[in-house]
Protein backbone atom coordinates (compact mmCIF):
# COMPACT_ATOMS: atom_id res chain seq x y z
CA UNK A 1 0.00 0.00 0.00
CA UNK A 2 1.24 3.50 -0.80
CA UNK A 3 2.31 5.53 2.21
CA UNK A 4 -0.36 7.77 3.72
CA UNK A 5 0.44 9.99 6.69
CA UNK A 6 -1.35 12.79 8.48
CA UNK A 7 -1.09 15.75 10.83
CA UNK A 8 -4.02 16.22 13.20
CA UNK A 9 -4.02 19.48 15.20
CA UNK A 10 -6.69 20.57 17.66
CA UNK A 11 -8.07 24.11 17.14
CA UNK A 12 -7.48 25.21 20.72
CA UNK A 13 -5.11 28.02 19.77
CA UNK A 14 -2.54 29.04 17.15
CA UNK A 15 0.21 26.76 15.92
CA UNK A 16 3.20 26.90 18.29
CA UNK A 17 6.74 25.60 17.84
CA UNK A 18 6.04 22.18 19.36
CA UNK A 19 3.19 21.57 16.92
CA UNK A 20 5.34 22.85 14.06
CA UNK A 21 7.96 20.19 14.90
CA UNK A 22 5.28 17.48 14.72
CA UNK A 23 3.92 18.84 11.44
CA UNK A 24 7.37 19.05 9.86
CA UNK A 25 8.33 15.58 11.05
CA UNK A 26 5.18 14.01 9.66
CA UNK A 27 5.44 15.92 6.36
CA UNK A 28 9.07 14.92 5.82
CA UNK A 29 8.39 11.29 6.67
CA UNK A 30 5.53 11.17 4.14
CA UNK A 31 7.55 12.83 1.39
CA UNK A 32 10.58 10.63 2.07
CA UNK A 33 8.31 7.66 1.31
CA UNK A 34 6.83 9.32 -1.81
CA UNK A 35 3.54 9.30 0.07
CA UNK A 36 0.53 11.49 0.74
CA UNK A 37 0.29 13.93 3.67
CA UNK A 38 -3.17 14.75 4.97
CA UNK A 39 -4.53 17.20 7.52
CA UNK A 40 -7.33 16.32 9.92
CA UNK A 41 -8.76 18.97 12.23
CA UNK A 42 -9.54 17.35 15.57
CA UNK A 43 -12.36 19.67 16.59
CA UNK A 44 -14.30 17.22 18.75
CA UNK A 45 -14.42 19.39 21.86
CA UNK A 46 -16.23 22.69 21.19
CA UNK A 47 -15.74 23.82 24.80
CA UNK A 48 -11.96 23.96 24.28
CA UNK A 49 -12.02 25.28 20.72
CA UNK A 50 -10.85 28.84 20.11
CA UNK A 51 -12.93 30.65 17.44
CA UNK A 52 -10.92 31.08 14.27
CA UNK A 53 -8.07 28.84 15.44
CA UNK A 54 -8.69 26.11 12.85
CA UNK A 55 -8.41 28.44 9.86
CA UNK A 56 -5.44 30.17 11.50
CA UNK A 57 -3.63 26.84 11.84
CA UNK A 58 -4.30 25.94 8.20
CA UNK A 59 -3.07 29.35 7.03
CA UNK A 60 0.07 29.00 9.15
CA UNK A 61 0.84 25.54 7.81
CA UNK A 62 0.44 26.86 4.27
CA UNK A 63 2.83 29.73 5.03
CA UNK A 64 5.36 27.12 6.15
CA UNK A 65 4.95 25.22 2.88
CA UNK A 66 2.65 22.46 4.08
CA UNK A 67 -0.82 21.88 2.64
CA UNK A 68 -2.96 18.78 2.71
CA UNK A 69 -2.83 16.59 -0.40
CA UNK A 70 -6.54 15.92 0.01
CA UNK A 71 -9.46 17.96 1.43
CA UNK A 72 -9.09 18.65 5.15
CA UNK A 73 -11.14 16.29 7.33
CA UNK A 74 -13.10 17.82 10.21
CA UNK A 75 -13.96 15.51 13.09
CA UNK A 76 -16.96 17.65 14.02
CA UNK A 77 -18.60 16.57 10.75
CA UNK A 78 -18.07 12.83 11.23
CA UNK A 79 -20.62 11.90 13.89
CA UNK A 80 -22.25 9.28 11.64
CA UNK A 81 -18.98 7.36 11.22
CA UNK A 82 -18.40 7.39 14.98
CA UNK A 83 -22.00 6.29 15.62
CA UNK A 84 -21.49 3.29 13.35
CA UNK A 85 -18.25 2.30 15.06
CA UNK A 86 -19.82 2.68 18.50
CA UNK A 87 -22.70 0.42 17.45
CA UNK A 88 -20.18 -2.26 16.43
CA UNK A 89 -18.68 -2.10 19.92
CA UNK A 90 -21.95 -2.40 21.82
CA UNK A 91 -21.12 -5.83 23.24
CA UNK A 92 -17.89 -4.43 24.70
CA UNK A 93 -19.02 -1.03 26.02
CA UNK A 94 -21.06 -0.18 29.10
CA UNK A 95 -22.67 2.88 30.64
CA UNK A 96 -20.75 4.30 33.60
CA UNK A 97 -21.72 6.98 36.12
CA UNK A 98 -18.44 6.91 38.04
CA UNK A 99 -16.87 10.31 38.67
CA UNK A 100 -13.19 11.08 39.07
CA UNK A 101 -13.66 11.26 42.81
CA UNK A 102 -15.33 7.85 42.77
CA UNK A 103 -12.24 6.39 41.12
CA UNK A 104 -9.67 8.29 43.17
CA UNK A 105 -8.93 5.32 45.43
CA UNK A 106 -8.09 3.23 42.33
CA UNK A 107 -5.58 5.74 40.93
CA UNK A 108 -8.29 7.14 38.70
CA UNK A 109 -8.73 3.87 36.81
CA UNK A 110 -11.93 1.94 36.23
CA UNK A 111 -11.58 -1.83 36.49
CA UNK A 112 -14.53 -4.19 36.44
CA UNK A 113 -17.69 -3.20 38.31
CA UNK A 114 -18.71 0.46 38.54
CA UNK A 115 -18.32 2.15 41.91
CA UNK A 116 -21.25 4.51 41.34
CA UNK A 117 -24.84 3.35 40.86
CA UNK A 118 -26.82 4.08 37.72
CA UNK A 119 -28.49 7.48 37.84
CA UNK A 120 -31.38 8.16 35.48
CA UNK A 121 -31.16 11.88 36.27
CA UNK A 122 -27.85 12.33 34.48
CA UNK A 123 -26.14 11.02 31.38
CA UNK A 124 -23.44 8.34 31.68
CA UNK A 125 -20.11 8.03 29.98
CA UNK A 126 -19.56 4.89 27.92
CA UNK A 127 -16.44 2.84 28.57
CA UNK A 128 -14.78 -0.01 26.74
CA UNK A 129 -14.26 -2.99 29.00
CA UNK A 130 -10.66 -4.13 28.68
CA UNK A 131 -9.06 -7.52 29.17
CA UNK A 132 -6.04 -8.50 31.21
CA UNK A 133 -3.76 -8.61 28.21
CA UNK A 134 -0.59 -6.98 27.00
CA UNK A 135 -0.78 -4.84 23.89
CA UNK A 136 2.57 -4.04 22.34
CA UNK A 137 4.08 -2.58 19.19
CA UNK A 138 7.46 -1.43 17.91
CA UNK A 139 7.67 2.31 17.41
CA UNK A 140 10.01 3.31 14.58
CA UNK A 141 11.78 5.85 16.79
CA UNK A 142 11.05 4.92 20.42
CA UNK A 143 11.38 1.16 20.04
CA UNK A 144 9.25 -1.54 21.70
CA UNK A 145 6.39 -0.40 23.89
CA UNK A 146 4.07 -2.74 25.82
CA UNK A 147 1.09 -1.90 28.00
CA UNK A 148 -1.32 -4.04 29.98
CA UNK A 149 -4.63 -2.27 29.49
CA UNK A 150 -6.29 -3.62 32.62
CA UNK A 151 -3.36 -2.83 34.89
CA UNK A 152 -2.11 0.40 33.32
CA UNK A 153 -5.25 2.03 31.90
CA UNK A 154 -8.45 0.33 32.98
CA UNK A 155 -11.79 0.49 31.21
CA UNK A 156 -11.52 3.67 29.16
CA UNK A 157 -14.06 6.17 27.88
CA UNK A 158 -15.10 6.00 24.23
CA UNK A 159 -18.12 8.32 24.52
CA UNK A 160 -18.16 11.22 26.92
CA UNK A 161 -20.83 12.29 29.37
CA UNK A 162 -21.59 15.27 27.12
CA UNK A 163 -22.47 12.85 24.31
CA UNK A 164 -19.45 13.43 22.09
CA UNK A 165 -17.01 10.71 21.18
CA UNK A 166 -13.63 10.45 22.87
CA UNK A 167 -10.35 10.96 21.08
CA UNK A 168 -9.36 7.29 21.30
CA UNK A 169 -12.33 6.09 19.25
CA UNK A 170 -12.46 8.99 16.82
CA UNK A 171 -8.81 8.75 15.84
CA UNK A 172 -9.09 5.02 15.13
CA UNK A 173 -12.15 5.50 12.93
CA UNK A 174 -10.60 8.43 11.08
CA UNK A 175 -7.23 6.80 10.45
CA UNK A 176 -8.90 3.63 9.15
CA UNK A 177 -11.24 5.47 6.80
CA UNK A 178 -8.41 7.65 5.46
CA UNK A 179 -6.21 4.60 4.89
CA UNK A 180 -3.44 5.98 7.07
CA UNK A 181 -0.47 3.60 6.89
CA UNK A 182 1.71 5.30 9.50
CA UNK A 183 0.97 7.71 12.36
CA UNK A 184 3.68 10.28 13.10
CA UNK A 185 2.93 12.35 16.20
CA UNK A 186 4.32 13.51 19.55
CA UNK A 187 5.63 11.05 22.12
CA UNK A 188 3.04 12.31 24.62
CA UNK A 189 0.59 10.07 22.74
CA UNK A 190 2.77 6.96 22.94
CA UNK A 191 0.73 5.53 25.83
CA UNK A 192 -2.53 6.07 23.94
CA UNK A 193 -1.42 3.74 21.16
CA UNK A 194 -2.22 0.39 22.87
CA UNK A 195 -5.78 1.56 23.48
CA UNK A 196 -6.08 2.49 19.83
CA UNK A 197 -4.61 -0.82 18.73
CA UNK A 198 -7.19 -2.66 20.85
CA UNK A 199 -9.98 -0.66 19.25
CA UNK A 200 -8.56 -1.43 15.81
CA UNK A 201 -8.64 -5.12 16.68
CA UNK A 202 -12.24 -4.97 17.86
CA UNK A 203 -13.35 -2.96 14.82
CA UNK A 204 -11.38 -5.22 12.45
CA UNK A 205 -9.48 -2.36 10.84
CA UNK A 206 -5.75 -2.28 9.99
CA UNK A 207 -3.16 -1.18 12.52
CA UNK A 208 -0.82 1.43 11.00
CA UNK A 209 2.83 1.86 11.82
CA UNK A 210 3.79 4.38 14.49
CA UNK A 211 6.56 6.93 14.89
CA UNK A 212 6.45 9.11 18.00
CA UNK A 213 8.54 12.27 17.86
CA UNK A 214 10.16 14.00 20.85
CA UNK A 215 8.42 16.94 22.48
CA UNK A 216 9.63 20.49 22.77
CA UNK A 217 9.73 21.43 26.45
CA UNK A 218 9.50 24.85 28.07
CA UNK A 219 11.82 26.25 30.75
CA UNK A 220 9.99 24.32 33.48
CA UNK A 221 10.37 21.01 31.66
CA UNK A 222 6.71 20.88 30.63
CA UNK A 223 5.47 20.27 27.11
CA UNK A 224 4.90 23.42 25.09
CA UNK A 225 1.13 23.75 24.90
CA UNK A 226 -1.57 26.15 23.84
CA UNK A 227 -3.25 25.84 27.22
CA UNK A 228 -0.09 27.18 28.87
CA UNK A 229 0.19 30.07 26.44
CA UNK A 230 2.95 28.82 24.14
CA UNK A 231 3.59 31.62 21.62
CA UNK A 232 2.49 31.18 18.04
CA UNK A 233 5.09 30.71 15.33
CA UNK A 234 5.51 33.70 13.01
CA UNK A 235 3.95 32.88 9.67
CA UNK A 236 5.06 36.24 8.27
CA UNK A 237 8.70 35.16 8.71
CA UNK A 238 8.57 31.35 8.62
CA UNK A 239 12.11 30.39 7.62
CA UNK A 240 13.78 30.89 11.04
CA UNK A 241 11.21 28.75 12.87
CA UNK A 242 11.29 26.13 10.11
CA UNK A 243 15.07 25.87 10.33
CA UNK A 244 14.79 25.62 14.11
CA UNK A 245 12.24 22.79 13.79
CA UNK A 246 14.56 20.86 11.48
CA UNK A 247 17.44 21.40 13.88
CA UNK A 248 15.37 20.20 16.85
CA UNK A 249 14.45 17.02 14.99
CA UNK A 250 18.15 16.26 14.50
CA UNK A 251 18.29 17.33 10.86
CA UNK A 252 20.94 20.02 11.25
CA UNK A 253 22.27 19.63 7.71
CA UNK A 254 18.78 20.19 6.35
CA UNK A 255 18.35 23.26 8.56
CA UNK A 256 21.47 24.83 7.06
CA UNK A 257 20.40 24.24 3.46
CA UNK A 258 20.12 27.42 1.43
CA UNK A 259 16.55 28.01 0.27
CA UNK A 260 14.56 31.07 -0.83
CA UNK A 261 11.29 30.01 0.83
CA UNK A 262 9.82 27.42 3.23
CA UNK A 263 8.59 25.09 0.51
CA UNK A 264 12.01 24.96 -1.11
CA UNK A 265 13.64 24.30 2.26
CA UNK A 266 11.24 21.44 2.99
CA UNK A 267 11.79 19.86 -0.41
CA UNK A 268 15.54 20.07 0.12
CA UNK A 269 15.17 18.65 3.65
CA UNK A 270 13.56 15.48 2.29
CA UNK A 271 16.96 14.51 0.90
CA UNK A 272 18.45 14.73 4.40
CA UNK A 273 15.62 12.89 6.17
CA UNK A 274 16.93 9.80 7.95
CA UNK A 275 15.18 7.92 10.74
CA UNK A 276 18.53 7.02 12.27
CA UNK A 277 19.37 10.72 12.61
CA UNK A 278 16.16 11.77 14.33
CA UNK A 279 16.32 12.95 17.90
CA UNK A 280 14.56 10.56 20.30
CA UNK A 281 14.48 12.44 23.59
CA UNK A 282 12.21 15.39 24.39
CA UNK A 283 13.95 18.51 25.57
CA UNK A 284 14.24 22.27 25.66
CA UNK A 285 15.33 24.12 22.57
CA UNK A 286 17.79 26.91 23.42
CA UNK A 287 16.80 28.99 20.40
CA UNK A 288 13.41 29.56 22.05
CA UNK A 289 14.92 31.09 25.22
Amino acid sequence: MSYRGRFAPSPTGPLHFGSLVAAVGSWLRARSQDGAWLIRMEDLDPQREVPGAAQDILATLAAFGMQSDEPVVWQSRRAKAYDEAFARLRERVFACWCSRSDLATADGMHRGACVAAADAARAPAWRLRVDDRDIGFVDLLQGEYVQNLLRDVGDFVVRRVEGGYAYQLAVVVDDAEAGITEVVRGVDLLDSTPRQIRLQQLLAVPTPGYLHLPLVLDRTGAKLSKSEGAPAVDRDDPLPALRAALDFLGLGDAARTSAPNPRALLVAAVQHFDLAALRKQSGRFPALD
